[in-house]
């Protein structure tokens, strides 16, 4: 999986369907949660699989990426992505951390007494308690009672994230699906839809009704997107906002900081920082305009290239 979700080298299998028996087997502690440790190189992602548990999938430290229901997601060590029981899906390790491996460390849930039902992937913050206690159920040592306890207020601590996320959905159709893989790949690529039309064998027109069909974003606002959550790995390893306007196509830093925040409705730097994610559900805050509406509506017909100026 290269830095933008996309797939590069062969995938690792997962032999973990019920994650509960694959932890009784190896004698890992679990209640109603089970938590589970994978370390992969950054790139490496395991191949599609689905759980009979919820899985919670987090990194502490890289940036972990998921790949479902059409859709990509690059999760930093605030986040992490809530992926109901059954769902397909495949995870991988979108940026290495310390020592160029990342650790996914995913809670699993069982589905029976589960207090959190969303039918759909949904992240949440992840703030110092949740963080803590996830670290705390992978303890051995942590008698039955205790960690009834802890299970159950790490139950009640997940909450979807305030701040609009870089979900990126992917378009099925091949013409279109070829731009987005060409993109994926090169995020800075300048050209527009008349363009990436004569490359594909479709008039600009054509692909710009399919991106708004299959992906329910304008082009503009899907590529910005994907630009942005292309930079998010390099942000997390602690690359400069310069290096990652560069690296998405942007002509000026404050280009770039000004798009990040215009479609997430905070700076990149707050992005990594769960106490600004995770504002109450409901109410104004990170993401949120007083109205109640995601900022990233705002964007969702804007159709300006800022790396060229350009109109698309």
């Amino acid at each position: 999986m290269s830095r933008n979700g996309q797939a590069s080298g062969p995938a690792r299998p997962s032999r973990a369907g019920d994650p509960f028996a694959f932890a009784r087997a190896r004698g890992i502690p679990s209640g109603a949660i089970v938590v589970s440790d994978h370390e992969l190189a950054g790139g490496e992602w395991f191949e599609a699989h689905r759980h009979n548990a919820h899985q919670l999938v987090w990194a502490p430290s890289g940036v972990a990426a998921v790949r479902a229901n059409g859709s990509v997601w690059l999760l930093p060590g605030t986040l992490a992505l809530w992926v109901p029981a059954g769902t397909v899906h495949a995870t991988g390790a979108a940026g290495a951390g310390p020592g160029g491996r990342t650790v996914i460390r995913s809670p699993f849930l069982a589905v029976d007494g589960c207090p959190v039902a969303w039918p759909e992937p949904t992240v949440v913050a992840v703030g110092p308690l949740l963080r803590e206690l996830i670290g705390y159920l992978t303890d051995p040592a942590v008698a039955a009672p205790a960690r009834a306890r802890a299970e159950a207020v790490l139950s009640d601590l997940l909450r979807p994230v305030g701040a609009t996320t870089l979900r990126v959905p992917m378009p099925r159709d091949p013409r279109a699906a070829h731009v987005a893989r060409e993109l994926g790949a090169h995020p800075s690529d300048p050209r527009d839809l008349a363009e990436w039309g004569q490359a594909v064998g479709a008039s600009g027109r054509t692909l710009a009704r399919l991106f708004r069909a299959e992906t329910g974003l304008a082009f503009g606002a899907w590529r910005t997107r994907l630009r942005l959550q292309a930079t998010l790995p390099m942000l997390a390893a602690g690359s400069t906002v310069a290096a990652a306007a560069r690296h998405a196509g942007y002509a000026t830093p404050s280009a770039f900081v000004s798009a990040f925040r215009r479609t997430t409705g905070v700076s990149p730097g707050a992005y990594f920082t769960s106490a600004v994610l995770a504002s109450p559900p409901g109410s104004p805050g990170a993401g949120e305009d007083p109205g109640g509406g995601r900022m990233a509506k705002r964007a969702d017909d804007r159709v300006e290239s800022h790396s060229g100026g350009r109109t698309i």
